[in-house]
């Protein structure tokens, strides 16, 4: 084989292990053992979305993801039916469980990863109406909403339910103000209290859908 395709190949593998930060390395999330199998799966599935994925942050993402999921089904004990628990949030009888809920949780855990060959999205469908649902869309670097791979708590009531949105049985479109104000709010609240925001678990939008 030309030395140069083997120099280049080989430059080619140190710079996508070079993607993976120092501080992503140091990073563990305890995947509950029955889902770790679903975890590496979705890890797989991320890192096919496009050639310039870092399958270690990939994996990294699903980890993180499956282990979050997982604190916030203890956090917000989801209790009955999705639509159930929706009536408890809202009469106050239990503080979180709305979708949005579990979206902005996710997606500021999964800021924390300081992603760089990975980029997250906030997506909703039938906006502004009853049937509104949100989730997180998970797209390689640069590529459109439309590629990605939607993220989603809600609907099965506190277990990662993943897919392709254009696999989706709903039309998700993507809301970047949305998620401009979600960073925003964390990173206000971060700065209260001078350290990083690991699960948001007290601060809610003033209005949004009560899906």
């Amino acid at each position: 084989m030309d030395t140069r395709i083997v120099a280049g190949m080989i430059a080619a593998f140190a710079f996508s292990s070079a993607l993976v930060s120092a501080d992503q390395q140091r990073l563990h999330f305890d995947v509950p053992a029955k889902e770790s199998a679903k975890a590496d799966e979705l890890a797989s599935q991320l890192a096919k979305l496009s050639r310039r994925v870092d399958a270690k942050e990939a994996k990294l993402l699903a980890d993180c993801a499956y282990a979050t999921v997982a604190q916030l089904r203890e956090e917000y004990r989801p209790f009955g039916t999705p639509i159930f628990n929706n009536f408890l949030v809202y009469h106050g009888l239990k503080k979180r469980g709305y979708c949005y809920q579990w979206s902005e949780d996710l997606l500021i855990a999964l800021d924390k990863l300081k992603l760089k060959t990975l980029e997250l999205h906030w997506g909703d469908t039938y906006r502004d109406t009853w049937r509104e649902n949100n989730c997180l869309v998970v797209t390689g670097k640069g590529q459109p909403f439309e590629r990605g791979m939607i993220l989603e708590c809600w609907r099965h009531f506190g277990h990662l339910r993943w897919n392709l949105v254009p696999s989706d049985q709903d039309p998700y479109y993507e809301n970047t103000e949305w998620a401009e104000k979600i960073r925003a709010r964390a990173a206000a609240k971060s700065s209260r209290t001078g350290h990083g925001v690991a699960l948001q678990t007290k601060v809610a939008p003033t209005s949004h859908s009560r899906d």
